[in-house]
């Protein structure tokens, strides 16, 4: 990784900010953080990612602190919250004058349709690049599904899901130690004396 400076950090996070609409943001960062600037691999994108969503707050400050930490340290951190919260700081005070104005108006709502289901696209499309470099098999594919169905039809709340789930999760890949396989046939057994 690449060290930016205080102001690469900060113009960064502002660029993401001003582009990204609609609760898309994941699918920003990961493009600006991983794939142009190349400061975090899909890993590390996805631990913060994880630890992002735990936290109490909107996903996408938490994960702009954290990456603005990693990078540059508590400087860092406080460019990047800046950084992504200004354009929305502006966006939603001009939103506010022009909602209250034309919110009774059918092309508004129109919009504001549009815009919620491109959003939705975003957030797929980033999940599944990440998915298919993170998942490797059945277990995997389990835990996700456990944590969508937790979260979506048993409406767990993320908190008891992530500790139902991880906990499943943390039993099924903890660390083994490896035992001698006893023999199964007669005929094993007596090879493995010689």
């Amino acid at each position: 990784m690449n060290k930016p400076s205080q102001t690469q950090i900060f113009l960064t996070f502002l660029q993401i900010g001003a582009i990204s609409f609609g609760g898309g943001v994941v699918a920003y960062l990961r493009d600006a953080l991983v794939r142009k600037k190349q400061w975090f691999d899909d890993v590390e994108f996805l631990e913060m990612t994880a630890i992002s969503n735990t936290l109490p707050g909107l996903n996408a400050t938490n994960m702009a602190i954290l990456a603005g930490d990693r990078l540059g340290g508590w400087l860092g951190a406080a460019g990047a919250l800046i950084g992504i919260c200004l354009p929305a700081f502006a966006f939603m005070v001009a939103a506010g004058v022009v909602y209250s104005e034309s919110s009774t108006r059918p092309l508004a709502s129109a919009a504001l349709r549009g815009v919620a289901a491109a959003a939705t696209g975003l957030i797929a499309a980033t999940w599944f690049k990440i998915g298919k470099k993170s998942l490797h098999g059945f277990y995997d594919a389990f835990f996700v599904m456990a944590a969508i169905l937790g979260i979506n039809y048993f409406k767990w709340g993320v908190p008891i899901t992530l500790l139902a789930v991880g906990s499943v999760a943390i039993f099924t890949y903890r660390p083994r130690t490896t035992r001698e396989k006893p023999a199964e046939t007669e005929n094993e057994w007596l090879r493995s004396l010689h």
